[in-house]
């Protein structure tokens, strides 16, 4: 698995609330920052841009523009980093409706354009592939984490009151 191949990496969860619920959380670029280890804050910059910052123990803290590239409602939402026509890495949220409930999925996929894990594959390159399935592990932890929270706050706004 090397970088320039754009490696990806999807997630997914059934959450117990209809389409409309979710996707009024997916499409919130703060809902993200509630639950990752390392998006910290967003911002939006316009109706199409916006800026994340993260911090990562190994590499420190960056902040990176987006751009909105998918908005259909209640089916996906979806932004790349970087140049929209040259991405370092392309996020999506997809849902689809299972009855009453919602399948959510999110996914992502590195590069083409170079990106922080570009300057670690320079310095090791005989251990590309092992940085990159690292760093899509701590892409799959993350985005669980997450799909997990909004399941959980999504399925939280159709409990009952106590």
């Amino acid at each position: 698995m090397r970088y320039a191949d754009g490696p990806t990496v999807e997630v997914r969860v059934l959450v117990d609330a209809p389409v409309a619920e979710v996707w009024a959380l997916v499409s919130d670029i703060g809902t993200p920052v509630r639950f990752s280890a390392e998006l910290q804050e967003v911002r939006w910059l316009d109706e199409e841009r916006f800026v994340g910052r993260s911090a990562h123990p190994a590499i420190g803290e960056w902040e990176t523009t987006c751009t909105v590239v998918a908005h259909q409602p209640e089916r996906a939402f979806g932004w790349v980093v970087g140049d929209p026509a040259h991405p370092s890495a392309e996020w999506r949220f997809a849902l689809e409706p299972d009855g009453a409930r919602t399948v959510l999925r999110q996914w992502m996929r590195m590069g083409p354009a170079r990106s922080g894990l570009s300057t670690a594959i320079e310095a090791h390159p005989d251990k590309e592939e092992r940085i990159v399935a690292r760093r899509l592990e701590e892409h799959r932890a993350n985005m669980q984490t997450t799909v997990d929270g909004i399941r959980d706050m999504a399925e939280a706004r159709q409990a009952p009151p106590a």
